[in-house]
């Protein structure tokens, strides 16, 4: 195969991590909540998620019933993880950033604590590799990473998209978002909204764990690296100003922003020291600073996060 080819369908795949975990943290920051969390809700749907598949080991369940299975088990997992920050945040009015942060680190240790346990006997979840990866699974290439969770990613960023963009729940999210007060004085219930966004994001944020693990990775020492592919999932929020349609380009960009280090150099024939590559994963990061700045100098409202992000709202003051 074409190595650029080949670069491009690695990229493609590991981009879609990213696409889950920043289409939920958008529709959560549409509410007005920075959700910091999303490394831990995506470490807790892979294990949710591979948790359900080893379950099944044994069983006459047929293959289609254990995927579902296993994405339902991994969403729910991201929900509830949602509903604990939804708690925190909204009902108790707890600080967004230092919530976020203790639910990345429950999440993190929870997640090895159950991984490690099944470190074992990995083919009693990792046997259902196959079947996330279809209709490529027979695939020796790099194609085989594009199963149908890539296509799932994409479809779910696009609905994402049209709905906050085209509906009237998107508009009254995005109106909660921006001014609680004003939405709650016109009757919109934004306790309603911002639990609904929190625990649907996050849940869209756990796919991205299960499909590294099943998918992407392939491998019982894969959960180890999800926190990390987490932290920027929410950067590419920042990098694609807040549009789900967006983050579809942006994520296969990081995605081979990420995998510069191995593969640019081989593509160019030249050799790099080995220290150079943690050097180039760092530049999904530069780049979504530097559109960063370049966004807050051109001062455009709708390049701009949500006006209340991150504040927490009280009823009682408006």
């Amino acid at each position: 195969m074409n190595p650029f080819l080949d670069y491009l369908l690695t990229a493609i795949p590991l981009g879609m991590t990213f696409l889950f975990g920043c289409t939920g943290e958008i529709l959560t920051e549409k509410a007005g909540h920075l959700n910091l969390g999303i490394p831990g809700i995506m470490c807790m749907g892979g294990a949710c998620g591979c948790l359900a598949v080893k379950l099944m080991h044994g069983t006459n369940i047929s293959p289609v019933l254990i995927v579902i299975i296993a994405l339902l088990a991994a969403f729910a997992g991201g929900v509830l993880m949602g509903m604990i920050y939804s708690f925190l945040t909204v009902t108790l009015k707890a600080n967004q950033n230092v919530t976020g942060l203790a639910m990345t680190t429950f999440g993190v240790g929870t997640t090895k604590f159950i991984m490690s346990g099944m470190a074992k006997n990995a083919m009693q979840y990792l046997y259902a590799l196959r079947y996330f990866r279809f209709p490529f699974a027979e695939q020796t290439s790099s194609v085989k990473y594009c199963g149908f969770m890539v296509g799932l990613a994409i479809i779910i960023a696009l609905v994402a998209s049209y709905i906050l963009t085209k509906t009237r729940v998107g508009l009254h999210l995005r109106a909660v978002g921006e001014n609680p007060a004003t939405a709650d004085a016109v009757g919109i219930n934004v306790s309603l909204y911002k639990y609904t966004a929190t625990c649907i994001g996050s849940g869209i944020a756990a796919l991205g764990g299960l499909f590294y693990i099943m998918d992407y990775a392939g491998s019982y020492e894969a959960y180890k690296s999800i926190e990390a592919l987490g932290w920027l999932a929410v950067a590419l929020v920042i990098f694609t100003l807040w549009r789900p349609h967006l983050s579809i380009i942006g994520s296969i960009l990081f995605g081979m922003l990420y995998l510069a280090g191995s593969r640019i150099p081989t593509l160019l024939g030249i050799q790099l020291d080995i220290s150079a590559t943690p050097l180039l994963q760092m530049l999904p990061y530069v780049v979504t600073i530097i559109v960063l700045i370049v966004t807050s100098v051109r001062k455009k409202r709708e390049h701009q996060p949500p006006a209340s992000l991150g504040l927490p709202y009280f009823r009682e003051e408006r």
